[in-house]
């Protein structure tokens, strides 16, 4: 994107100063989110803030605070809890194989939800392309009924995210990089989609409301406008090419053991690309809340 390599540079510079070994992480994680959350939340316009405030403030559900930032990590949490794993697994991706893309086809054939049918209750085989969509559609129609409205808000939080990962929008038949056992000098080895998940989310900062801060201060109007546009199809596939040229197209021959010792150069180029495809995230979710929840005239 012109104009976006300049403060990508100044970001990852910054961000050299605050690079921290990987510990333990937190389930784009809770962390990167959360990062997505609060930059979306600072773009809000100030209606719109107000309304996903008041949205948030009457949910419920005890699973998580009722903040954005906590809020976007409710997703994650209602599928590790009882029967909405196998509900809601597949909402979470759209596993787009590099070696024959065809998004229709990682979209189950885009199943509609039956008609009266809320999107939450929607069919378990449907993709996070369609998800955002339909959820979209709901927070934006007045005839959504007030706890459907919520879980809407509360799904796109999440799944806006979700969307511009890229080992969430691409795979090769790796079940998106978890398959991959991976190592690099000052991490913990892990697997491939662990490391874009969280470990390089991890080296932007000590944590969400810094990391959210800086991103933030590096990002122009001009960037954040021309990231304003399209649906959730055409991020998919700008996410999935990061994926396949980088994610993938730059990891180094495994070892004997199937191994991939990860370069130093590919650690700075995934960081890279994690802290633009957070900020990305950021501003589309605030595009998307922007435009279902702005006050019609």
């Amino acid at each position: 994107m012109a104009g976006s390599a300049g403060w990508l540079t100044a970001v990852v510079l910054a961000f050299a100063l605050n690079v921290v070994s990987c510990g333990p992480a937190v389930a784009w994680g809770d962390e990167g989110h959360e990062v997505i959350a609060l930059i979306a939340q600072a773009r809000l316009d100030p209606a719109v803030r107000k309304a996903v405030s008041a949205l948030l403030a009457a949910d419920p559900d005890p699973l998580t605070a009722h903040t954005i930032a906590a809020e976007a990590t409710w997703a994650d949490k209602l599928r590790e809890s009882g029967d909405a794993r196998q509900r809601t697994r597949q909402w979470h991706f759209v596993d787009i194989e590099i070696s024959e893309p065809d998004l229709d086809q990682a979209c189950f054939g885009h199943p509609p939800v039956p008609t009266n049918v809320p999107a939450s209750n929607g069919p378990a085989q449907e993709c996070v392309v369609d998800k955002v969509q339909e959820f979209a559609a709901e927070l934006a129609n007045p005839a959504t009924g007030p706890e459907e409205q919520i879980v809407a808000l509360k799904f796109l939080l999440h799944f806006v995210g979700d969307l511009h990962q890229p080992l969430h929008a691409s795979d090769d038949h790796d079940r998106g990089g978890n398959d991959k056992p991976v190592s690099a000098a000052g991490f913990k080895p892990g697997n491939l989609h662990h490391f874009w998940d969280t470990a390089f989310v991890e080296r932007l900062g000590p944590n969400a409301g810094t990391i959210a801060t800086n991103l933030l201060g590096h990002l122009s109007e001009d960037v954040a406008q021309a990231w304003s546009r399209g649906v959730a199809s055409d991020w998919a596939l700008e996410t999935f090419r990061m994926g396949r040229d980088d994610a993938y197209g730059q990891l180094p021959q495994p070892n004997a053991r199937g191994r991939f010792r990860l370069s130093d150069a590919y650690v700075a180029m995934a960081t890279r690309d994690v802290a633009t495809q957070l900020s990305k995230a950021g501003v589309r979710l605030a595009f998307v809340l922007n435009t279902a929840l702005r006050p019609k005239r």
